[in-house]
């Protein structure tokens, strides 16, 4: 079985994307299992001589690398290149930090001295979607290697080639064989691979119903797991806020990747008194994006990865403006090559409308107005999902705020982004676990309790 691998820009095949097939998958998991029993005694500076080398590859390949993305899933040149940085800051950030953060930790008790160490478990499978290809891979192995684990990574199949370079890194850089391998395979291999005794844990990074299939299975096998789901990220523009910097920021967040990101801003909830201020600087700048050619420097939005993420994206927003709620930019779909979509300002979008409910995964700015403080708060809990948000109002106000929002990470006056530093990871529908910082490599870890007497 092989998946097309469409060039969104022109709508043309590139290739066919291959799969393993049963005799590869052998292969695949009794290399990682070898490779665990040798790779979980290293010392973490020797796990970090790896992570260092291939954060240095990345760098030095920065104009090889980020092409990649552009041809594969439309990801603007510009934007693809600070990916690929992103990535190496985070192989470089855990390679430098896993040791203080699994370091043991003492507790008292009845015992002489009693604390707990961090082991690996083993080998951790890594499912990974198309919309940001190299950071999304590193976030998920850097620290899981650097822990003592070994990775397996199914990434999608719309992504082959970047699949394939991030596994070669590894190779190049000379690392262990069988510490980071690429596992492509479809959805229907998946379970067998997730039941599989020599995988102890999953990752992974997608839609809902995704993560719900995974977690099922996972959980049947008792094998822990973390989960980066959708969003349908509120950003709550209150009256005593800067709204140049507002407008500006918001405008950056909603068409990163040709608003294909889980943590862009998607409900823009705005404060009655300045809604029709803020909607107009809005559309000022939302019109002047650049749609086009996505290997073009000069190129702000490029197309979307697929024809029916864009069909889709278009029956919410017909569904949204049939139920009232106003249009003021786009809104159509282009004619000519490619996955393209403009960017698509919907103002008056009231709660129950499309837009409001299920996630946009597209260039779609969406706003709605709010009376006040508490009425923003409760629009934007107002949603099955609780990945992110963001606040522009005063700071001590903005901090007070963010503990009633229903959510796993809080901007306030500043963008929702992702942070080698900083956990990240959702509530409710978007998901389990965290992501990054000192929480996110102690996911995949044995918290072993040691009592000496």
């Amino acid at each position: 079985m092989t998946v097309p691998v469409i060039n969104p820009t022109t709508g043309e095949k590139l290739q066919d994307s291959p799969v393993l097939d049963a005799v590869a998958q052998e292969a695949t998991l009794v290399r990682a299992r070898e490779a665990y029993s040798s790779w979980k005694h290293t010392s973490y500076a020797q796990r970090a001589e790896v992570l260092k080398a291939v954060a240095a590859k990345l760098r030095e390949n920065v104009e090889t690398l980020a092409p990649l993305m552009t041809l594969e899933m439309g990801k603007p040149i510009k934007e693809a290149r600070g990916e690929v940085i992103k990535a190496a800051w985070c192989a470089e950030h855990y390679a430098e930090q896993a040791e203080s953060y699994l370091s043991n930790l003492t507790l008292e008790s009845d015992a002489s001295h009693s604390y707990v160490q961090y082991l690996p478990l083993g080998t951790v499978l890594g499912i990974l979607p198309w919309n940001a290809p190299f950071w999304l891979a590193f976030r998920f192995c850097a620290p899981a290697l650097m822990a003592g684990n070994t990775c397996l990574m199914k990434h999608d199949l719309h992504v082959p080639a970047s699949a394939q370079a991030i596994a070669d890194l590894f190779e190049q850089v000379g690392a262990p064989v069988g510490i980071m391998q690429n596992m492509p395979m479809d959805n229907a291999a998946i379970e067998s691979v997730i039941r599989d005794p020599r995988v102890q844990a999953v990752s992974l990074t997608g839609s809902e119903k995704a993560g719900g299939a995974v977690a099922a299975i996972a959980g049947s096998e008792i094998k822990p797991v973390v989960l980066e789901l959708g969003g349908s990220d509120p950003c709550i523009v209150l009256a005593d806020a800067d709204l140049e910097k507002a407008a500006d920021t918001i405008t950056l967040s909603r068409i990163i990747n040709a608003g294909q990101s889980c943590i862009a801003a998607k409900r823009i909830i705005v404060e009655a008194s300045i809604y029709d201020q803020l909607l107009e600087m809005l559309k000022e700048r939302l019109a002047r994006l650049k749609l086009g050619d996505p290997a073009e420097d000069a190129t702000d939005v490029g197309p979307m990865a697929r024809d029916d993420l864009r069909q889709n994206l278009h029956r919410q927003v017909t569904e949204t403006v049939a139920a009232g709620a106003r249009c003021l930019l786009g809104g159509e779909v282009p004619e000519g090559a490619g996955f393209f979509y403009p960017v698509t300002l919907l103002a008056d979008v009231k709660p129950g409308m499309t837009a409001a409910v299920e996630e946009t995964f597209g260039p779609v700015a969406v706003v709605m107005k709010a009376a006040d403080a508490d009425e923003a708060i409760a629009l934007a809990n107002d949603s099955r999902y609780g990945l992110a948000a963001g606040v522009w109002t005063e700071r001590s106000r903005g901090e007070q705020l963010a503990r009633r929002l229903e959510v796993g990470q809080v901007a306030v006056n500043g963008i929702v982004k992702t942070d080698p530093r900083l956990p990240s990871g959702g509530i409710k529908r978007s998901g389990l676990g965290r992501e990054l910082g000192p929480q996110g490599i102690h996911e995949f870890v044995n918290a072993q309790q040691i009592w000496l007497g």
